[in-house]
């Protein structure tokens, strides 16, 4: 029943992200070795479920490791050179049909009928959507047939996206001439995200995100602080091509691990997701109330009302003060939340809550700061504070306890003697 319980929450909260994907396009980066995975017949029902859900998709594939396998079973190899692969004319040929063999696998997989989605009919197309020019002879090396994007033809795959259908995009593209070029599959997948200003460009990789330099997992990475974080170094081209794609227009990008049953639905339709989100700005934002906010205050601090943490307010008291607050939103939904009321040259701190979810991310922390700084602001010059329970926050920050005296004479009229609340005060310099 708790298991169920918790499915019934989950659905719940995830009504917010599916109103706000509806209609949105999305592109997903498929690497060749996601496909060979045990997990990726999950993965491809979850990308069924996002279509049935009208999220408009386009699916860049690789197939490296299979195309190193089929060469390699012909006696070839496919070479290297500055981590970029050579295919010369002798191998094309091969090259070609394995990528159409991986591109059809990827077509089947989402047109059987043994899915949860069977009663679906999905449409899946693909085409000559991208041109391509030769890399050329870097430091003397010709590439031959390893090319790069000269251009995405957006049209035809909106036009596409607009009748409903799943767009599949190998890693290769044709010149005006004729020819035929190789592409490097997470490369192409951020230039047909940018030509499309997608909302979303999601990679599947073999890790659950990007890491920091001590293997912890990064929640999220911003593109104008990328340089304040120290990122493991095997994953700095990941990190280069998705800050790339926030700087020219792609709203977020998010790096996933394609072995994680479910990890597309937890990073699309949770708040937290299941690995890294690279974005141009903070998703969680701090700033004054508005009268749009209440309802959200009121869910955030009821609860700690009810364990007599804060005074009780009533909606209409809340809206009539909702200009003295300032709250942290993420995501849609305001996670914190803290007041300012000015009395003289003194000025209280009130209502400072946090979600319990999120008690370990110093929000209290920032909302405190913000508070200091709209007081200074506003020319006060001491801030005080009435708790039962957080004293001991506070003495640590630089708050220290006075006697009730120390109030002003309006605030003391108003002091609850049942509560029989300390109070701390801090100067402001």
């Amino acid at each position: 029943m708790n298991s169920d319980n918790d499915h019934i929450k989950w659905f719940r909260a995830s009504s917010h992200y599916i109103n706000a994907h509806r209609g949105r396009t999305f592109v997903i980066h498929l690497p060749g070795q996601s496909i060979l995975e045990e997990n990726f017949t999950n993965v491809l029902n979850d990308i069924a479920l996002l279509y049935s859900l009208n999220v408009k998709l386009v699916l860049v594939h690789g197939a490296e490791p299979q195309i190193r396998e089929n060469l390699i079973r012909k006696g070839h190899e496919w070479p290297q050179q500055s981590e970029r692969h050579i295919t010369t004319p002798e191998i094309l040929e091969d090259v070609l049909a394995t990528i159409g063999l991986t591109g059809t696998h990827i077509e089947a997989g989402l047109s059987t009928g043994h899915t949860p989605m069977r009663s679906l009919d999905i449409l899946v197309t693909s085409g000559n959507f991208v041109k391509a020019r030769p890399l050329g002879i870097v430091d003397g090396v010709d590439f031959y047939h390893t090319g790069v994007t000269r251009r995405i033809n957006h049209d035809a795959i909106q036009t596409q996206l607009e009748n409903d259908a799943i767009v599949i995009i190998s890693q290769l593209g044709h010149s005006p001439s004729g020819e035929t070029f190789i592409l490097d599959s997470q490369e192409l997948a951020r230039d047909v995200a940018c030509s499309l200003e997608a909302e979303k460009l999601v990679y599947f990789t073999p890790d659950n995100g990007i890491r920091d330099q001590n293997g912890e997992i990064i929640n999220e990475l911003q593109e104008n602080r990328q340089g304040q974080v120290a990122f493991n170094p095997d994953q700095t081209p990941l990190v280069k091509l998705t800050t790339s794609a926030c700087l020219k227009g792609v709203n977020r990008c998010h790096v996933i691990s394609y072995l994680q049953d479910g990890a597309l639905l937890e990073e699309l339709f949770t708040r937290d997701g299941s690995g890294t989100q690279v974005i141009r700005e903070s998703y969680d934002q701090l700033r004054s109330a508005t009268p749009d906010d209440v309802a959200g205050i009121i869910d955030l601090i009821t609860p700690l009302e009810k364990e007599g943490l804060l005074v009780k307010r009533s909606r209409e008291l809340l809206e009539s003060e909702v200009d003295h607050f300032m709250i942290i939103e993420r995501d849609g939904m305001i996670v914190a939340c803290a007041a300012l009321y000015p009395f003289g040259s003194r000025g209280e701190l009130a209502c400072l809550a946090t979600h319990q979810d999120y008690r370990n991310d110093n929000y209290g922390e920032l909302l405190l700061q913000a508070i200091e700084t709209n007081a200074r602001e506003q020319g006060l010059t001491v801030l005080f504070v009435l708790t039962t329970q957080t004293s001991h926050w506070f003495l640590e920050r630089g708050y220290s306890e006075q006697p009730i005296d120390e109030l002003p004479k309006q605030r003391k009229l108003l002091y609850n003697l049942q509560r029989n609340s300390k109070v701390l005060l801090k100067p402001l310099s």
